[in-house]
């Protein structure tokens, strides 16, 4: 499944640091990092780190969904949260193969990757340990994380349509455009609709005497 993290018995494969200890073959070669996109002349340790990251973000949007739409009382909202769901497993999906076009290693976990998955377990402890909240503290938090999850997936393609506007290589450029013309629609759908709805919902309810 492409919504998990990926595992040794994955084939995931990592850099060593002093946090981090793995086996040879768990172990990503640094030549390797460095060749991706050389032919567009680009940091390739970088844009490894970065792809394995945005990737992983991904899939944190993907259990993100799925909590927001157990714990929502709105039908519309859950029926929302299901699609964009959805949505972000197929970006996961994209991610994977851009990745693979550009040469690289889908399964290699990035430090960047990990520390994105650090901070979105974080995000998740709050909204699965919220205790005895009250009903509307409880949906707006969730929709919070949802438009800060979304923020930084539509910057991440946003940062990749504009590397594709700038590298030479007719490769590389065609396969950041595919990606990016695949999944931006969605990601503009996906921010809109919750920040629109975040705003609503609290104008409504200002304009709504205690």
């Amino acid at each position: 499944m492409p919504t998990l993290f990926p595992t040794k018995e994955m084939g995931a494969k990592t850099l060593p640091t002093l946090m981090t200890i793995a086996a040879p073959e768990q172990q990503m070669s640094l030549d390797a990092l460095k060749s991706l996109g050389a032919e567009g002349k680009l940091n390739g340790l970088l844009l490894g780190n970065l792809l394995s990251a945005f990737t992983q973000l991904e899939r944190d949007a993907v259990h993100l969904y799925r909590v927001v739409a157990s714990r929502t009382q709105y039908d519309d909202w859950r029926a929302r949260y299901e699609e964009f769901g959805k949505e972000s497993e197929t970006h996961v999906r994209i991610y994977e193969e851009l990745i693979t076009r550009l040469g690289g290693d889908p399964n290699f976990v990035s430090p960047m990757a990990r520390m994105c998955e650090h901070k979105s377990n974080k995000l998740l402890d709050t909204l699965l340990l919220s205790g005895s909240v009250d009903e509307l503290t409880l949906e707006m938090t969730g929709l919070e994380a949802v438009i800060a999850a979304e923020h930084q997936c539509h910057s991440n393609w946003e940062l990749l349509s504009a590397l594709a506007e700038t590298v030479a290589d007719t490769t590389i450029k065609g396969a950041l455009q595919d990606a990016v013309n695949q999944v931006m629609p969605q990601e503009d759908e996906h921010l809109t609709w919750a920040k629109t709805t975040w705003q609503k919902t609290l104008l409504g309810l200002l304009a709504t005497p205690a």
